[in-house]
């Protein structure tokens, strides 16, 4: 039996510029980190020669050409295993609809799991590029590549894309810097959950008409890289507004009236900064506060529910590896 463990993961700034029609032209760059919510992948050898498959519904299979669960059916081709396996999927929050990557950290944990299975040890780097792969390439999902990166490399990265590959930045910030800006984010579910997909095919078709945005949040990604490596918290939670105002500008539906009150509410309660995770339009808000008003903010949003958060170092991992056979 194997068992890989994942993170999800927030993006803090440059989400949408992660796009190969825009950054294979102009360059672009995510500021993210990894959180310790995680999506589990588990892989058991069978008796038999069937599939089977168990995330929110069950299936049993001869052939993997017959799943439907289309990352599990891809990704299990793709490292050849195709018989005799039982796989679960668990995760820590809903799979879909959050914002906070979780297809992706899904499809990265079962590429993990599976080459963990057959005995081959697999680089993050590998790992994230056929994720992306799998996921873009095979399975034509209108997403870009940073939410791939962060949940196989984990920690707070900046991601630089451009037409030769991407560039995977840690970003190490000293205990105390890193445990304060831990202690300034909250993070709270909307109650909105949303298909992503809409949203993401107009904010692609938008390139052309978006270049000069998406340039601008490419910018403010590095920006802010720069005021973390100087500990300035504070002008970090300011870029995180700056970044979630040029982010509405990509697509309707990133933002609608009760998001945007949500965050009038919070804001007029002592949040800095902060946005939608993900792609918009529902899934969890994130904001910047200071410490003396995190208690304002909480009660103004107190017909949310909360979900406390630290950072996550690692990226997935191998947490149980007990192999006969295969």
């Amino acid at each position: 039996m194997i068992i890989v463990q994942t993170p999800v993961r927030i993006s803090f700034l440059g989400g949408g510029t992660d796009f190969e029609d825009f950054y294979a032209h102009f360059g672009g760059a995510v500021l993210s980190t990894a959180i310790d919510k995680y999506v589990y992948v588990i892989v058991k050898k069978r008796f038999d020669d069937m599939v089977y498959v168990n995330y929110s519904r069950k299936e049993i299979v001869e052939d993997i050409g017959q799943l439907k669960h289309d990352l599990v059916r891809e990704c299990m081709r793709l490292t050849g295993v195709t018989e005799g396996v039982e796989i679960t999927t668990l995760a820590d929050i809903p799979a879909e609809g959050t914002g906070l990557g979780s297809s992706s950290s899904i499809t990265v944990g079962l590429l993990h799991a599976f080459y963990t299975y057959r005995g081959e040890l697999k680089t993050a780097e590998t790992l994230a590029r056929e994720a992306c792969r799998i996921e873009i390439e095979v399975l034509g999902k209108p997403i870009g590549k940073q939410d791939q990166y962060i949940a196989a490399y984990g920690n707070i990265r900046l991601l630089g894309f451009n037409g030769h590959g991407i560039d995977v930045h840690s970003i190490e910030l000293e205990p105390k810097t890193n445990r304060s800006l831990n202690d300034r984010l909250l993070l709270f579910y909307t109650g909105i959950a949303r298909q992503a997909d809409t949203i993401l095919v107009e904010q692609k078709a938008n390139i052309p008409e978006t270049v000069e945005v998406l340039r601008e949040m490419t910018k403010l990604a590095f920006d802010g890289k720069r005021a973390l490596d100087e500990g300035g918290l504070d002008e970090f939670g300011e870029m995180l507004h700056q970044g979630w105002e040029l982010k509405k500008h990509l697509a309707n539906g990133i933002t609608t009236p009760a998001i945007e009150e949500m965050y009038q509410v919070a804001r007029r309660a002592g949040a800095v900064g902060g946005k939608i995770t993900g792609a918009g339009g529902g899934g969890f808000l994130l904001l910047y506060c200071f410490p003396e008003k995190k208690e304002d903010v909480r009660r103004s949003l107190s017909c949310l529910r909360e979900l406390p958060f630290n950072f996550e170092r690692d990226g997935s991992k191998v947490i149980f590896d007990c192999r006969r056979g295969p």
